[in-house]
């Protein structure tokens, strides 16, 4: 049986695909250790990007309800829900961006998969679903990505009635960024991903730091970190190569070559 999660990688960008379509792309046991092993090998300085998707119209339709109401030891009656702390914390602390291709439809953790990429593109034919509540469960796990991009009314208004929205609505609340049809769905992506491998691999991982940490620092001990990190990225190697890059006009050496 092949894994429940598939990667590859080209041009230093890293694709882990949930490949459980006939299944939905649950998060049971299995697919949790393998996206957890995936993300771990991803940390390799030979990737610059990483893309979650999926096969089949589901993106993830979220904890393995079957597994759990059978009391199954791998199951969110078990270890499930740790497993999905794992992955979740793999994710938005990863060292290298992680974009998330939306290509349909999403419940219950996919949501919490979702929130914890960096940045998110969903087709227009994607749902979202925050239905926790409708089978007695909460929302628990997941809150901690879903609360960083949704504000709190909208927080409340989807994971306490447990709500169904299209992809349009996902983006006016902040949980994707962008959302398109299907056939545009492999381009936007991709612009996304050209963009970041333009970024410096070192100053990218810095950025998704600020990014993380400035929001629980106070105002003085925000200027503080960020002026000692601010000063390490001018003086570092990277970043005189970029500065001499930009004076010489031309594209830094880890910058992709154009294509012709």
């Amino acid at each position: 049986m092949t894994d429940p999660v598939t990667w590859s990688l080209d041009g230093g960008v890293a694709r882990l695909t949930l490949d459980r379509p006939e299944r939905r792309n649950v998060l049971d046991a299995d697919m949790l250790d393998c996206l957890s092993d995936q993300l771990a090998r991803a940390i390799a300085d030979d990737v610059r990007v990483v893309v979650l998707t999926a096969t089949g119209t589901v993106f993830c339709a979220g904890a393995d309800l079957r597994g759990s109401a059978a009391g199954d030891a791998g199951s969110f009656a078990g270890t499930g829900a740790a497993a999905l702390v794992r992955v979740l914390t793999a994710v938005m602390d990863h060292p290298k961006p992680v974009v998330a291709r939306v290509q349909g439809h999403v419940a219950g953790g996919g949501n919490g998969l979702v929130a914890a990429c960096d940045i998110a593109v969903a087709s227009d034919v994607a749902r979202f679903g925050f239905t926790e509540v409708r089978v007695g469960v909460a929302p628990a796990v997941i809150a901690i990505p879903l609360l960083r991009r949704l504000s709190p009314a909208d927080a409340s208004a989807l994971l306490l009635t447990g709500r169904r929205i299209d992809a349009a609505t996902a983006r006016a609340v902040g949980l994707v960024q962008q959302v398109v049809p299907p056939a545009e769905l492999d381009d936007t992506v991709q612009s996304y991903v050209a963009d970041l491998l333009l970024g410096g691999p070192e100053a990218v991982a810095a950025t998704k730091q600020v990014l993380q940490q400035v929001p629980h620092l106070s105002r003085e001990e925000a200027f503080e970190w960020t002026a000692q990190l601010s000063a390490a990225r001018f003086a570092s190697a990277e970043g005189a190569e970029g500065m001499r890059a930009f004076g010489e006009k031309r594209l830094p050496r880890w910058a992709p070559s154009p294509v012709e």
